[in-house]
């Protein structure tokens, strides 16, 4: 069986590991943290303090607290998106306003945003779908020009660029995964990446339980307490070491995995034409991530048949998100703001193509085999 994701270990992940063991610092904010934070900040312009977390609902969370979000304050999000992207501030107090997504790139549409914004606003949450940037060439003004929080769900976009800017560096906050699907794992993390510094020392505190233990470590007080909320949400230093080994040769992930990208779009192009399958769209001022490479078939009937049609030949594909404005808890705790038929669409039409760095030439080749002989 080809699997749809495949996590890889092939460099200095296991070594660091076992050094995180011996020098007896496995909990967090620790040496490999440190070091992974370091250089992520590096990566991403030297202006972000970047925080490692156990998750990336968790970073979210953390951004959902640092809003100090009341009763009836309103979160502008797509409906096309992972759960969290609107739970995490459904636990802290708001309400989710689901509005759709572009055609093109399956992004949160500035223009359904601008409609959804109402007195109650506080924010809006846009993600870089499949590493693809969303227009934030109209989002930045857009939320500057109301006065909300941008906070880019960058879940798939590490790395990625939008005009030759790194993702997570648009938004007041961004937020990042590390989750065993994404182009570099621990298995499961995340990180907070904070752009205003106004809220640095703040979102250090509730990433360590509420307390100012971070001024502790850095020698700035000569005891910690607790000073505000917050909750255990510091990643372990072993899964650091892991990360850092991940990091180190993200070039060479990447490198691999835009092969694969683009093989898959060079050799599907014409049969997708002829079928009016629809592929992913890169606009020219972005940067993609190769991070997810999908097909929009025809209808739900299609799309299962052409699962069940992968999966007789030992090739796993998988469809993606489900509509969160039609899932029983978005329709108890949230608001839809215009119709979203292109989330509804994409629910029910898209399927993920296996897609990983160790991916061999010849397990692609099975793939697009099986594709090309889908009628």
């Amino acid at each position: 069986m080809i699997p749809f994701n495949r996590a890889n270990f092939d460099g200095r992940e296991l070594e660091y590991l076992q050094q995180a063991i011996s020098g007896g610092h496995v909990s967090g904010n620790g040496p490999f943290t440190r070091q992974v934070e370091e250089e992520l900040e590096r990566r991403l312009g030297g202006n972000s303090r970047v925080l490692l977390t156990t998750s990336c609902t968790h970073a979210l969370e953390m951004a959902a607290v640092l809003l100090d979000l009341s009763p009836g304050d309103e979160v502008i999000v797509p409906s096309y998106t992972f759960v969290t992207t609107a739970g995490a501030f459904v636990l802290h107090g708001a309400t989710p306003v689901f509005v759709d997504v572009d055609e093109a790139t399956l992004n949160i549409d500035p223009a359904a945003v601008e409609a959804a914004i109402t007195e109650r606003t506080r924010a809006v949450v846009a993600v870089h779908y499949g590493g693809v940037s969303a227009a934030m060439d109209q989002l930045v003004p857009l939320c500057e020009a109301h006065g909300l929080t941008l906070i880019e769900d960058n879940a798939h976009g590490l790395f990625g660029t939008f005009a030759g800017r790194p993702l997570g560096t648009f938004g007041a906050l961004a937020t990042q995964s590390f989750h065993e699907t994404k182009n570099i794992t621990c298995g499961e993390g995340g990180a907070l990446v904070v752009n205003n510094p106004d809220l640095v020392s703040r979102a250090e505190i509730l990433r360590e339980k509420g307390t100012d233990r971070s001024r502790f470590l850095r020698g700035q007080v000569d005891k910690y307490t607790w000073v505000d909320l917050g909750s255990s949400w510091v990643l372990s230093d072993l899964l650091a070491g892991v990360l850092l080994g991940q990091l180190e040769r993200f070039e060479s992930i990447q490198t691999r995995r835009h092969v694969i990208w683009d093989r898959y779009a060079s050799e599907l192009q014409d049969w997708a034409t002829q079928r009016g399958v629809r592929l992913p769209h890169v606009p020219d001022d972005r940067g993609h991530t190769a991070h997810v490479f999908f097909l929009r078939l025809q209808d739900i009937d299609v799309r299962d048949r052409f699962i069940t049609h992968l999966r007789d030949r030992d090739i796993l594909a998988v469809f993606h998100y489900q509509p969160l404005h039609q899932s029983e808890m978005g329709v108890k705790c949230g608001r839809q703001a215009g119709g979203c038929p292109v989330s509804e669409d994409a629910a029910d039409t898209l399927v993920r193509l296996p897609l990983y760095a160790s991916l061999t030439p010849a397990e692609q080749a099975r793939v697009i085999d099986a594709v090309l002989s889908f009628d």
